[in-house]
């Protein structure tokens, strides 16, 4: 992105996609469908699919519950599940009006990691409702990928459904961003030269994506004292006690990170940072060159709002900024939950591991960062492999695989090798059930736009 670019052009082409949106979404009816996997060469083969054929199975299955897992296709079903109480840019539009976003996750799901996946949103914005639902839906499912859920609520629905559900709960505003986050972290710290432990964060943004990042980035390595989180209201620190009863995440953060006691506003908790890590509210302008000049040298700016980044990053590299991401696809280093959870749910459904750990996100963070650096080689402009370098998502689907056979807590072992294949095999089929459907002609072509 050069400065020949204007302000005006950027806008225009950010809102592009939604004017394309309006008139493609209407057009196709949705994004998903259901579509059988099993042959059906006559009519007589629904005896053995339906009545009397299928009650073979439900009989195995009632006497051996795991066998559900060879029957059906519970292994490789997601469930995408949202209240529509915060959704990316949008904020609380409804369980309706989100079914755009989960539809499109769904999407995401079957064509990068070869993941059956469908949206279940909910007509309730009560939290004791939503857990009771997923507790009840989990029979069909193998997993459930909460999305776009209101602080501070969110946070209790996870704890909750992991410790009670039987099959592995995540909520990837949390792990998802903050595993992907990790990963072009691992990289930009590699290129400045500087070491996780010693490099000072700033964290723009209190919510429930920069309370994970802290979390697993503060495992990963990276010191909890030399962290300073800012909300609205300022710099999280030890006199903030208003969070004790009101926001327990945000008040736990205050009593591990900010060890120098730093109490201020953004610019406060920049001064002297070596890493800026912003996912609040779109910008631009919301970080100021003039706070990028009061971070230390060969400074790394992540500024990730979705449309319009915190600050834009030719004004962050104009400040000082030695590498910038973003969330969006127009600028280099995109940080972007699409390159997480899609590999990440493959690894633990084809182990059949019965929760994701922050450990499994921190590995699937390394091997995002090992694979651009073999793929291409990592530099200023790129930190992380891009959504079309497909390789990368079985790459790290046996890496997150491997790591939950190590954790103990994966029901099937395989080598490697045998995962990569495996997660290969299935995220190609994916990609070329697609490609093929539209050759075909039965996903019609796309209109003028």
């Amino acid at each position: 992105m050069t400065e020949k670019v204007t302000k005006e052009e950027l806008l225009a082409k950010a809102k592009k996609p939604s004017h394309d949106a309006m008139i493609m979404h209407p057009y196709y009816k949705g994004k998903i469908g259901v579509m059988s996997k099993c042959v059906v060469r006559d009519v007589s083969d629904f005896a053995i699919w339906y009545t009397p054929g299928v009650a073979a199975p439900c009989k195995d299955i009632q006497a051996n519950p795991e066998r559900v897992y060879e029957h059906t296709n519970k292994g490789n079903m997601v469930a995408v599940v949202s209240d529509g109480t915060r959704v990316l840019g949008l904020g609380d539009i409804g369980a309706e009006a989100s079914i755009p976003v989960m539809e499109g996750k769904a999407l995401l799901f079957k064509y990068l990691g070869g993941v059956d996946a469908f949206p279940v949103c909910l007509d309730t914005k009560d939290p004791d409702l939503m857990i009771q639902t997923v507790k009840l839906i989990q029979p069909c499912f193998g997993g459930i990928n909460l999305e776009d859920i209101s602080m501070p609520k969110c946070f209790r629905i996870l704890d909750t459904l992991r410790k009670e559900c039987h099959i592995p709960v995540w909520h990837d505003d949390q792990q998802g961003t903050a595993a992907v986050t990790l990963a072009g972290l691992i990289n930009a710290l590699k290129i400045v030269g500087k070491r996780m432990e010693d490099v000072r964060i700033a964290m723009v943004g209190a919510g429930a994506s920069n309370i994970r990042i802290a979390h697993v980035i503060m495992q990963a390595g990276i010191d909890p004292q030399k962290i300073i989180m800012c909300d609205s209201k300022g710099t999280l620190h030890k006199g903030r006690k208003e969070l004790e009863s009101e926001f327990k995440e945000k008040w736990e953060m205050c009593l591990i990170t900010n060890g120098n006691d730093v109490r201020g506003s953004i610019p406060d908790a920049m001064k002297g940072a070596d890493v800026l890590i912003a996912l609040s509210q779109p910008g631009p302008d919301v970080i100021k060159k003039e706070w990028i000049q009061l971070m230390n040298k060969e400074s790394i700016v992540f500024v990730c709002a979705n449309p319009i980044p915190e600050i834009w990053p030719w004004e962050a590299k104009e400040a000082g900024a030695r590498i910038v991401a973003t969330g969006r696809s127009d600028f280099p280093n995109q940080v972007n939950n699409s390159l997480g959870f899609p590999a990440i749910f493959r690894g633990t459904l084809d182990v059949r591991a019965s929760t994701i750990t922050d450990e499994m996100c921190i590995e699937a963070a390394r091997a995002l960062a090992e694979f651009a650096e073999k793929n291409r080689g990592i530099s200023d402009d790129y930190l992380l492999p891009t959504m079309d370098e497909w390789e990368v998502f079985p790459y790290e689907a046996a890496a997150v695989g491997m790591k939950a056979i190590e954790q103990g807590i994966a029901k099937l072992k395989f080598t490697r090798d045998e995962l990569l294949e495996m997660a290969r095999k299935r995220i190609r089929h994916s990609r070329e059930g697609i490609e093929l459907l539209m050759k075909e002609g039965l996903i019609p072509p796309a209109p003028q736009v």
